[in-house]
């Protein structure tokens, strides 16, 4: 009997097919089939490495959505919403028990006016540091006044931004504050005006400040920004943070509708960005830097330029070069493609009127389409309470940039240093902040380098920007940007819950089971033993030597530098 062919062809059999079955010969060819294969590849691979990939400007949409490892261990999936490291870390304000009650230590008939100077949060650092400078002086502090004269022009009070009862109570145990200088026998009493030097020392307000208030009584400190020195003792730092990250309240408006604009930001995607662009007129005329904008732009932004007449010359490619010009729209959007972010990312911008208006924003938008502003966010109804004013405004913009997942800045001023140190202190939230130094030649030079390669160098040099735990050692930068003595790292495994002035102000200093990643101290200085003066205004006078450490290195992106207030002023948002 003859059994019919098994079929060795189909699918279902192909398994059941003997190995040995083959002849030996086709066995043998295997090998030099596979050589010849292995060869072809080798030639084509050489080949290929002659031939540069496509240059960054072929590359319209640069929509690189593959998840490919990042620079420095970075992954998009892992780092770009948050860093790794900041669950270690946590805020940590309270008081030390060498730190006495203010009951205790305010003296009568010693009373502190402030007015500070700039826009919004150019006045907050002054408010923080009017608290802590009549902490030092034993003194009361009144309710400071805001600047309403400035470039900003904003006649808001305090109250009309600031819950200012919550700044009193949850301050009470630090200094005392009142709302208004009182009255004695009818009449308020003339404060002595007067001002201090930049950056000054506890020693240089006991030695400049304590005799006018002991003499006067009232002491009226004017024009008060950059006026408290950057490194004072723990307790004086810690209260800074208490003042900075607890007691300063936007009022409830505010509040809610800024919350309202994170809400429907959230509505429209999990994760998204806030990026401040300060694009503005004023700030290009300021920075003395040049866009390519023609004659045009170098007269339009020479003509604001000379509004301010202290303001000196410039070279604008020097000024790029050191990484002093704010970055473009196309330039942080190539930054934050670089980085990683898809272009699917919803982006919150937070700005005046840009400069060029959609024509510069034309180039980010092509790389991001999802941009909005709190005018496209919220009605022109909802915004008519703050419209009129550019400080309520600004704040709405701070604390939508305050909830975002991930805030980028594109110059180094007050608003992207105060939310780079609060952002650290609330749990080492993503902060994005570029290297404009590094970045220009690099901006420079994009159309001749393939996509991947940019990306790398970004990545490279955005290492030390990006808000990481530790990534600027204690007392570097100023410390509105650091909060060093305020951040502590946990040493074992428990669960730390972040510190609350209002509940645990008596503690010894929030740090059980971590440590504080402290600044050195300097010594306290009491009355006795400091040589006075009138107290007459000296604001001609040097300040007492105070060490000015840069962020880093090769940090010297900064836009508002303390030896120019006229631009301080200027850029203060």
């Amino acid at each position: 009997m003859v059994l019919p062919r098994r079929r060795v062809g189909g699918h279902a059999h192909q398994h059941h097919r003997n190995p040995c079955a083959c002849p030996c010969p086709r066995r043998a060819a295997l090998p030099a089939a596979a050589a010849a294969l292995l060869l072809l590849f080798l030639v084509a691979a050489v080949a290929l490495l002659g031939v540069a990939p496509p240059p960054l400007s072929d590359h319209p949409a640069l929509a690189s959505s593959r998840r490919r490892p990042l620079g420095g261990g970075w992954t998009a999936a892992d780092d770009l919403w948050g860093s790794k490291l900041a669950s270690k870390f946590y805020g940590c304000s309270n008081s030390s028990s060498k730190f006495p009650d203010s009951s205790n230590v305010t003296q009568p008939d010693r009373y502190l006016m402030i007015v500070t100077s700039g826009g919004l949060n150019q006045q907050r650092t002054g408010i923080i540091d009017a608290v802590v400078a009549a902490r030092i002086l034993n003194a009361t502090l009144v309710v400071p006044k805001l600047d309403q004269t400035s470039f900003w022009k904003d006649a808001s009070d305090f109250a009309e931004i600031f819950d200012v009862d919550w700044f009193i109570t949850s301050l009470s145990k630090d200094v005392r504050i009142v709302k208004e200088l009182p009255k004695i026998g009818g009449k308020v009493r003339t404060p002595h005006r007067m001002r201090v030097p930049r950056k000054c020392t506890q020693r240089c307000y006991l030695n400049r400040v304590l005799p006018a208030l002991i003499k006067r009584h009232v002491v009226r400190l004017t024009k008060f920004d950059y006026r408290l020195a950057n490194r004072l003792d723990s307790d004086l730092q810690k209260l800074r943070c208490r003042v900075n990250y607890h007691a300063l309240r936007f009022t409830d408006p505010i509040e809610e509708m800024g919350e309202k604009i994170i809400r429907r930001m959230r509505e429209r995607s999990t994760y998204f960005i806030a990026l401040h662009l300060r694009f503005e007129s004023d700030m290009l005329a300021f920075s003395g830097c040049y866009y390519g904008g023609g004659e045009k732009e170098k007269r339009e932004l020479g003509a604001i330029r000379k509004r301010w007449k202290t303001l000196h010359a410039s070279i604008p490619e020097k000024e790029r070069r050191h990484g002093r010009c704010p970055l473009t729209p196309e330039e942080v959007g190539l930054m934050l493609k670089a980085l990683g972010y898809r272009n699917n990312v919803h982006i919150y911008v937070a700005s005046g009127e840009i400069y060029g208006g959609a024509r510069s924003l034309a180039p980010l938008k092509a790389l991001f389409p999802n941009l909005h502003t709190k005018e496209t966010i919220a009605s022109k109804d909802e915004l008519a309470p703050f419209s009129k004013y550019s400080s309520r405004m600004a704040a709405l913009d701070f604390i939508v940039c305050d909830g975002s997942d991930a805030f980028v800045t594109n110059n180094n001023g007050n608003m992207a240093k105060i939310l780079a140190g609060r952002r650290r202190y609330l749990g080492h939230k993503r902060t994005i902040r570029p290297n404009a130094k590094r970045l220009y030649s690099l901006f420079l030079t994009r159309g001749n380098m393939s996509w991947d390669a940019f990306s790398s160098k970004v990545h490279m040099f955005q290492k030390g920007f990006m808000g990481e735990p530790k990534e600027l050692r204690p007392g570097r930068g100023e410390f509105h940007e650091n909060p060093s003595t305020c951040i502590c790292e946990k040493t074992d495994h428990k669960t730390i819950t972040k510190s609350n002035p209002q509940n645990e102000q008596g503690s010894s200093n929030g740090t059980e089971g971590g440590k504080a990643i402290s600044e050195p101290t300097v010594p306290n200085h009491t009355e006795e033993g400091l040589g006075g003066s009138d107290g007459e205004d000296d604001d001609g006078a040097p300040a007492e030597k105070e060490a000015m450490l840069d962020t880093e290195v090769e940090d010297d992106d900064t836009l508002v530098r303390p030896d120019d207030p006229e631009l301080e002023e200027a850029l203060s948002d």
